[in-house]
Parts: C-alpha cells; structure tokens; sequence
C-alpha cells in the first residue's frame, strides 16, 4: 500500500538528523542502505500477520556510507511479509484498517519533526 499525498517527496534532510528522527518513532535503517539508498523500517506483528512500514530515500548529495549526504524521501510504502517470498505492498494486499491509522499517524507525526530541519 502506497501512502498518497504525505509529502514525503518533497522532503530533503541530512542523513545523520534523519536517521535520530525516524529513530524516535521506529522507524530503523539498519544495514539497509548503500551508498545511494536508504529504508527505514518499522516492523508490526499482529494477528493478521507481519506488516513493514517503510520510508524509502536517495541521496541527493553525499555518500550515505560516509554518513555524509542530504536524502530526498520518498512515498512511504506498508507492506505485509510472506514467508519464506518476502514483503508484498500490492493493491490485492488487505490491511487492518487500525494499522493503516497507526501508520497515518507515524507518518504525520515524523513528517512534522523533519520540518524543522529540512533542506
């Protein structure tokens, strides 16, 4: 499932501020990265299954190995997990409506933090 109109996309910030920020809320890159990309990734169990809320980026500048780079974020995904195929975020996927919410939230209550410090 695809988050519309977050504005994540137009969401430019240091890497090392992001990473404090989506830290507060759950959201981990982790070893998620390389030198152009990075994923933060909040992990939901609950009875219907495994579910991932993630924020994808770029670097726009830098070298997200050097800790050294401004991320441009992009549409947040949330995902359900299949074992052993991975995360699916297809429009067949059904998520509780709860989770979305909480999702929604997360989103919002991050998106509102990260302006402070945008680039």
């Amino acid at each position: 499932m695809r988050f519309e109109n977050t504005g994540y996309e137009s969401i430019k910030a240091d890497l090392n501020r992001l990473d404090e920020v989506m830290n507060e809320y759950g959201l981990v890159r982790a070893g998620q990265w390389d030198y152009e990309r990075v994923t933060y990734d909040r992990k939901f169990e609950l009875k219907e299954g495994i579910f991932y809320l993630r924020v994808f980026g770029h670097a726009v500048e830098g070298d997200v190995g050097a800790d050294k780079a401004v991320i441009q974020l992009m549409k947040p995904l949330l995902g359900k997990h299949y074992y052993p195929h991975g995360v699916e975020y297809g429009e067949g996927e059904s998520f509780p409506k709860s989770l979305v919410t909480q999702c929604e939230k997360i989103l919002s209550d991050v998106k509102t933090e990260m302006a402070k410090f945008a680039i």
